[in-house]
């Protein structure tokens, strides 16, 4: 079984390209489930349930989102109606949305789960290993596979959770720097491991940003807004093989494609 990863959808240019060529995609390498990160995927800061319907559509089984979750207006008014949709499952409970996904993929159960990292991050969410801890036991039981995303600013926070769950789940990986990490592997108990699976959506830019006005603040210090560029756009992430049997990865490669390789 194939399992495809992306990294942070960023805005439009990110949306549009899945929308234009991830099926594409999907068919020529065989690939059974796609799952991303989606919480800056309209207008750069968050998520609204019609770009959520969007990047579904585009073919995107799991969406799981990170600190910007509440960011667009009346989100979490639309939340509880996307099924498949995960907030961060550290936030409070009071908090609307899943705190976690179970997905089919032709008769395999796949669970997906995200959680806040505290190191350098804006909202207060209970202990990240804790809630890991307590989602995957309620997952083991129900399901063949399990990915656990880290959406956290560090990489020392986020390695800590890949050897926190190694052997626990399918795999661990980071999101929210939107820049890939070169150490996708397999750690020694057998799940596989990225600290940042990148970016789907422009990369001739800062993050996502349009470059002038976010080398400007960095110069001058004055604020400018920062619109989201839309050069050379891409999708970034990693592709596993699974075993079905044990729930492990048998192999992983990176995934980094781009408007200009399509027609490689």
């Amino acid at each position: 079984m194939k399992i495809l990863l992306l990294g942070d959808i960023v805005g439009r240019p990110g949306r549009n390209f899945l929308t234009a060529h991830l099926c594409g995609f999907v068919e020529k390498n065989h690939i059974d489930l796609v799952l991303a990160n989606g919480e800056n995927a309209s207008g750069g800061a968050g998520i609204t349930a019609k770009n959520a319907l969007e990047i579904s559509k585009a073919g995107v089984s799991g969406i799981t989102l990170g600190d910007h979750v509440w960011d667009q207006k009346n989100f979490n008014n639309e939340i509880d109606g996307l099924e498949y949709v995960c907030r961060p499952a550290n936030l409070p409970n009071t908090n609307p949305g899943r705190d976690r996904l179970i997905l089919d993929a032709n008769g395999t159960k796949l669970g997906l789960f995200t959680v806040l990292g505290r190191t350098f991050m804006g909202p207060k969410v209970d202990c990240p290993f804790a809630t890991a801890d307590r989602i995957v036991s309620k997952l083991q039981n129900s399901c063949d596979l399990i990915f656990a995303e880290i959406h956290a600013e560090t990489t020392s926070e986020k390695e800590a959770m890949g050897w926190h769950l190694d052997g626990r789940v399918t795999m661990i990986y980071g999101t929210h720097t939107h820049v890939p990490t070169a150490d996708l592997r397999i750690l020694r108990s057998g799940s596989a491991y990225q600290t940042d699976l990148g970016m789907t959506g422009p990369r001739e830019s800062v993050l996502g940003r349009d470059i002038d006005a976010c080398l400007g603040r960095f110069v001058d210090g004055m604020p400018r807004r920062c619109p989201v560029a839309d050069g050379d756009v891409g999708m970034q992430g990693c592709l596993l093989e699974v075993n079905q049997q044990t729930g492990l990865p048998e192999s992983v490669e990176l995934v980094n494609w781009r408007e200009t390789d399509l027609n490689s």
